[in-house]
């Protein structure tokens, strides 16, 4: 797991080069937004619980279909799934957050996991559709904490829903 500073120090080492100003700006930039990260993760800490149970209300008030008999969270079993897989990509996508990368995702989360709910049944739409629920939570989150400027908090979720999206081929 690399964060924002050791994936641009492994770049600039495997080329062999000294670090110019796109480099030096993006340090300090990571840098720079270091406390409204840190601040962004607890807000989401306090209040992962409430985030994930109010996104999956949502999501099963704009796709009933899924709670009902026959529906992919119909049962007490496939229900709690479903908010615990929510749960986990919140905490994946808090650790992005801080770490400033989308690299914790891909390794710990995304790889193979379309291809294993594919095989299970499980439908990518209504996943994706929770994370994005998650994402606009968590910014409103994030905002009433007094975190000023918090556009960072979209990039770990959309990299989430980019990836388990069907993509035309």
């Amino acid at each position: 797991m690399r964060d924002a500073v050791t994936t641009l120090i492994k770049n600039y080492d495997v080329a062999g080069r000294y670090f110019d100003r796109n480099a030096i700006d993006s340090l300090k930039s990571y840098f720079e937004s270091g406390t409204a990260r840190v601040q962004a993760a607890a807000a989401i800490n306090s209040n992962a619980a409430a985030i994930v149970k109010q996104a999956g209300s949502k999501l099963f008030e704009e796709l009933p279909e899924l709670i009902r008999p026959g529906g992919n969270a119909y049962t007490t079993r496939r229900y709690a799934a479903c908010l615990r897989d929510m749960d986990y990509y919140l905490r994946y996508a808090t650790y992005a957050l801080v770490a400033g990368n989308t690299n914790v995702l891909d390794e710990r989360v995304l790889q193979g996991l379309r291809e294993t709910y594919n095989s299970l049944g499980v439908p990518i739409g209504p996943t994706v559709r929770g994370v994005q629920i998650m994402k606009d939570i968590v910014k409103e989150q994030v905002a009433a904490a007094g975190v000023a400027n918090a556009a960072f908090v979209e990039e770990p979720f959309d990299h989430i829903t980019r990836e388990l999206s069907e993509q035309d081929v």
